[in-house]
């Protein structure tokens, strides 16, 4: 056997994410490999629609296949996932140094206000129009 590398498209991964129940499905096999019949009783829509569901998570290399006997059985691939942590990666980034910037903005408000005395004078100024 050969050593070959393998890229995975982050443009198919994605589109594969893009559908509900696609992600679902990769949740489900998140908890060990199934049987394409136990997945498609996992869901509300037609064998059909899963099988479908499950060739376009394979043509994005999110799942593997292989057979068991009569049965297809399917073992989640979570190295395509890594394109996507990497996008994700930034926005976490982002919101990293946003929420430190809000905290350390917060905290000078309120430093602020602490140290400024609080006056509670009522006011006592007439409006122009009434004198």
């Amino acid at each position: 056997m050969r050593n070959r590398s393998v890229t995975y498209s982050s443009e198919a991964t994605f589109q594969a994410l893009a559908d509900p129940t696609r992600r679902a499905v990769l949740d489900l096999l998140r908890r060990g490999s199934q049987p394409a019949g136990h997945i498609a009783g996992a869901f509300p829509v037609s064998r059909p629609a899963i099988s479908k569901h499950l060739r376009l998570l394979r043509r994005a290399h999110l799942v593997h296949e292989h057979r068991e006997g009569r049965h297809r059985v399917y073992q989640l691939n979570p190295e395509p996932l890594r394109a996507v942590d990497s996008w994700l990666e930034q926005y976490r980034n982002f919101w990293k140094i946003s929420l430190t910037n809000l905290k350390t903005f917060v905290e000078a408000e309120y430093a602020n206000e602490i140290q400024q005395p609080h006056s509670h004078k009522p006011n006592t100024k007439t409006p122009k129009g009434n004198r």
